[in-house]
């Protein structure tokens, strides 16, 4: 049976930060308050004319040359994203002409924070299938261009960025050992982008009412968050018969750094066994996953047969998890 290893990791985040002290000067908030609830000191912004798809070719170009692989090899680009370029055609068509993939098939996937974990389960169950050979995976994110930079409750947490893999067909056992994917939409509206889509085109109403930025209630995400990533994680390490102390590097989603502290716990994690890097870009969404197991592996915190344990929890609601044999 065939299984996905992952051949190559890159990432790309913009050049302009925005550190705690500078949103002093917009809105009532503190450096001291921003790190002790979130663990963020700072964030990546794009800059204008930079989108989704600027980073998102960077990240892929990345992965690619790391896997030694040509764009006309690709089967598949599979990106995750919910600040796509445009609603029509998909930032994975973008992409791919950019590229010059000219045989992969090429679409965009919604499913927020966990968007990367979608994908990867997708590319997976591709390979695996026999249907494809090599994929390229995407996670990238322009948060800023809907982030509400007068609510001082959401518009500390979020930043840009992309982070890519490419999925390559193995038979030695290695890769990808099961992905465990998950959603409530009965919760949807606790992080939610209320305009925009059919439901509520753009109007000057919509736009006056702010009605095109991201909204969230943070207390009751929170709590939802922990017992969700923890579900998913233990999911997979029970599915594949092991316990935390099996696993070598935990990457979770970027989002609060009580919350990877939470589950890392309840996993019973050492810290060095657990990938933090929230306190430089904060939460990037679906790129924040793939963004932080590049860093990861291009830091050689990642061993040959390191067993990895990938967690994700974002709107919708979605959460999954994924455990690789490095």
């Amino acid at each position: 049976m065939y299984t996905a290893r992952i051949a190559g990791t890159g990432s790309s985040v913009p050049e302009r930060v925005l550190t705690n002290a500078d949103f002093e000067n917009m809105v009532d908030t503190s450096d001291e308050w921003i790190t002790a609830r979130t663990g963020i000191k700072e964030r990546r912004i794009a800059e204008p004319g930079q989108s989704s798809s600027t980073f998102a070719m960077q990240a892929a170009e990345r992965a690619m040359e790391m896997a030694g692989c040509d764009a006309r090899e690709l089967d598949h680009i599979i990106l995750a994203t919910i600040t796509p370029d445009m609603l029509t055609p998909s930032t994975a068509c973008v992409l791919q002409d950019r590229l010059g993939a000219v045989k992969a098939a090429s679409f965009d996937i919604s499913a927020g924070c966990t968007g990367f974990l979608y994908g990867l389960s997708l590319g997976d169950s591709l390979i695996r299938s026999g249907m494809s050979e090599k994929i390229l995976v995407i996670g990238v994110e322009t948060l800023s261009k809907i982030t509400d930079y007068q609510d001082r409750t959401t518009c500390v947490l979020f930043g840009d960025g992309a982070g890519s893999v490419v999925l390559e067909r193995s038979r030695n056992g290695r890769g990808i050992l099961s992905t465990h994917l998950f959603s409530d939409g009965s919760r949807g509206k606790l992080l939610f982008v209320p305009g925009g889509g059919s439901a509520m085109p753009a109007t000057r109403e919509s736009v006056d009412g702010r009605a095109h930025y991201l909204k969230m209630d943070g207390n009751k995400v929170f709590k939802i968050a922990v017992k969700s990533l923890e579900e998913a994680a233990l999911k997979a390490l029970e599915h594949n018969g092991v316990t935390g102390e099996d696993v070598d590097m935990f990457i979770p989603h970027q989002a609060n750094d009580r919350i990877i502290q939470a589950i890392a716990k309840r996993l019973n994690l050492g810290p060095e066994k657990v990938f933090v890097n929230i306190h430089k870009y904060g939460n990037t969404s679906s790129a924040s996953v793939p963004i932080a197991l590049d860093e990861a592996n291009r830091q050689n915190c990642i061993k040959d047969n390191d067993l990895l344990l990938l967690d994700a929890f974002g709107s919708g609601f979605t959460w999954g998890s994924a455990l690789i044999r490095w």
